[in-house]
């Protein structure tokens, strides 16, 4: 993933362990034009053998960096992240941590690699990371499975911070049953030689097989001990257990996390259960149980809050007022991330916009004064005083500004909100299928919501009890296509590049002001029940009429904080996919695109997040969805 490597001799960071025997069977399917990833078969999906790949082990082993610290890295894959244990004072931390995921043909790819510094006076912080595509890796060839990667900057990935050494290979099927007969195999070997006397095996039957009678486990002991010598080994008990149950289901549940096995097929269950046994003994040195390497990277503080319920990590914002930490699906990668926001401005959210005492508030007066503080803050953004502020903001946003791709250098900015509003180097977002109208794309860097039907928006995301399709764009611009239609949000965070694009070709027929109150457009407000931020805040609507859409909506929303909203085209202006439409100053802010009813085939991932409440984080100009009109015409 565009991170230098190189591979290691034998040796080094350690003894290598021998490649698994069928690693080359393993590498010929690896090459093969396919999408996949790994993650922990914690909770278990029906796997096909074409689906399966393997069990992937990937091992962090060491590091060089450039000053001495307290050191601890996270591995990240798909929506599990996992944490090495923290190294002694060193610029040379040396880790040995393994941990054991699923790789499958479909799914997350890249796995990320975090390394953080840590001490006692001072947060968790973020050095350097690298992203690795595990299929990648996978295909090549090595003796002793190693890789050098080097440890990029976050707030410039152009910049090296270090290196990190990274064993990966697939694990041998046969090493895999082998290693889960032994995890079971330990628990009746009393005098651990690694043999199971007929009593052994009974009661090892009775610990997880309750339903077979005496004379059934007999019947299996003598079918386990092929050589008759009295006693099953580790490799007769593994034949035994993979054979017994694909016939018929030996273990009906997973000894460790207590899932029903047999709903699917024997792969799946012995895949799960030897990777629940090695979470559940303790046999893998990466912790487990964290969402992203952010929520990894906290202390005991955050831990003392989580136990007095203080604060939460779940997946989409279902909660509402209990959510504290706002975690995205980021598309790229396939893996789960947090958004950045201040604790203290959470909590005022929260206590705004989520409770009849908010609401009182923003009777009572909070509306003017978010307009006057919106107003008041463009203005201070704007000073040339204000210029002192941008490295300040670029390092509160590490790892999510990426100034390598910014078109000027930082000394051109006099302002703030010149930066705010900074343009992209020629290249930096890539229109997906430029020449193929009927494709559309993605309005902004932004984080985005998708919905086939107002009622499927406002059952999943949208509470204001009031929001209406007529509502958001007027009566003017509201014909009965568009108000039974399908709607886009795409929300805008500070960090984010604050251009807004065309999201389909056509002519755009109009622009109409609506005025209204300053709302904020983070997804606490949003999911309210007490206001109506979409319909209620200022907004500008413009119809983009389109070949291939038809009439589409495009509703640029101003928030707190977002004192104006400028387009770049007029009226009139024939417009391209991906042409920039458009910026917002300094805040937070949101583009609703609505299209007409049966005009649009959203991208199956982008519904699939929404369904779940999961905002995905895209890019400009990346696929948003094709015109049904000319599919249903071919």
């Amino acid at each position: 993933m565009g991170n230098a490597s190189s591979k290691k001799n034998a040796g080094a960071g350690g003894e290598a362990e021998p490649p698994p025997s069928r690693f080359t069977r393993f590498r010929r399917r690896l090459r093969h034009p396919i999408h996949g990833s790994g993650s922990d078969l914690g909770h278990v999906k029906n796997l096909s053998q074409q689906d399966f790949a393997g069990i992937v082990r990937i091992e962090i082993i060491q590091a060089e960096m450039k000053f001495k610290d307290r050191w601890f890295a996270c591995l990240s894959l798909g929506e599990r992240t996992f944490k090495t244990e923290t190294s002694d004072q060193t610029e040379k931390p040396v880790w040995k941590s393994e941990k054991k995921v699923l790789l499958e043909t479909s799914g997350p790819s890249i796995a990320r690699i975090s390394v953080f510094e840590t001490n006692k006076f001072s947060k968790s912080n973020l050095v350097g990371y690298c992203e690795l595509n595990l299929l990648d890796i996978l295909s090549q060839e090595s003796e002793d499975n190693i890789d050098e990667f080097q440890l990029l900057d976050p707030s410039s990935p152009a910049t090296t911070v270090g290196i990190i050494s990274i064993r990966c290979y697939v694990e041998d099927p046969v090493d895999t049953e082998r290693r889960f007969a032994n995890r079971v195999l330990a628990v009746a070997d009393k005098n651990g030689d690694g043999l199971l006397s007929l009593s052994e095996f009974s009661e090892l039957m009775h610990a997880f097989c309750s339903q077979l009678t005496q004379a059934k486990i007999e019947e299996l002991f003598k079918e386990a001990d092929k050589n008759e010598d009295g006693i099953v080994d580790m490799d007769e008990l593994a034949v035994l257990l993979v054979h017994q149950q694909e016939k018929e289901t030996l273990i009906n549940n997973c000894p460790v996390c207590g899932e029903d096995l047999g709903k699917y097929d024997n792969m799946n269950d012995i895949i799960h259960m030897s990777l629940c046994f090695d979470e559940g003994t303790g046999n893998q040195i990466m912790t487990g149980g964290f969402l992203t390497d952010k929520e990894a990277s906290y202390g005991w503080m955050f831990k003392l809050s989580e136990w007095a319920h203080c604060s939460n990590y779940d997946v989409g914002l279902r909660k509402g007022s209990s959510a504290s930490h706002i975690l995205v699906y980021d598309r790229r990668t396939k893996r789960l991330v947090e958004e950045i926001i201040d604790g203290k401005i959470v909590l005022s959210m929260r206590a705004i916009y989520q409770s009849t005492v908010g609401l009182a508030l923003i009777n009572a007066g909070v509306k003017d004064l978010l307009q006057n503080l919106s107003e008041k803050q463009g203005k201070q953004m704007s000073s040339l005083e204000s210029a002192k502020d941008i490295p300040k903001f670029i390092e509160f946003f590490q790892d999510q500004i990426n100034m390598d791709e910014v078109k000027y250098p930082l000394e051109h900015f006099k302002t703030f909100n010149e930066f705010f509003v900074r343009e992209l180097k020629d290249g930096a977002r890539l229109i997906a299928s430029p020449e193929r109208d009927e494709i559309a794309v993605c309005a902004a860097d932004c984080r985005l919501m998708a919905f086939d039907s107002i009622t499927e928006s406002t059952r999943l995301w949208i509470k204001g009890r009031k929001f209406s399709i007529e509502g958001l764009l007027g009566k003017d611009n509201c014909s009965d296509s568009l108000k039974n239609g399908s709607l886009v949000i795409f929300r805008l965070a500070p960090q984010d590049y604050h251009r807004f694009h065309v999201p389909v070709s056509g002519t755009v027929e109009s622009f109409v002001e609506i005025p209204g109150f300053l709302y904020t457009v983070n997804p606490i407000a949003v999911n309210s029940k007490y206001c109506n931020v979409f319909t209620e805040n200022k907004r500008v609507v413009s119809i983009i009429s389109s070949p291939d859409f038809g009439k589409v909506a495009f509703v640029a929303i101003g928030a707190t904080m977002v004192g104006s909203i400028t387009f770049t085209k007029k009226k009139g202006d024939h417009v391209r996919k991906g042409d920039e439409f458009g910026y917002f100053a300094f805040g937070g802010s949101t583009v609703i695109c609505v299209f007409e009813k049966d005009s649009v085939q959203i991208d199956d991932d982008l519904l699939a997040n929404s369904n779940r409440s999961l905002e995905t984080l895209v890019t400009v100009g990346t696929s948003l969805g094709f015109s049904k009109r000319i599919s249903q015409k071919e």
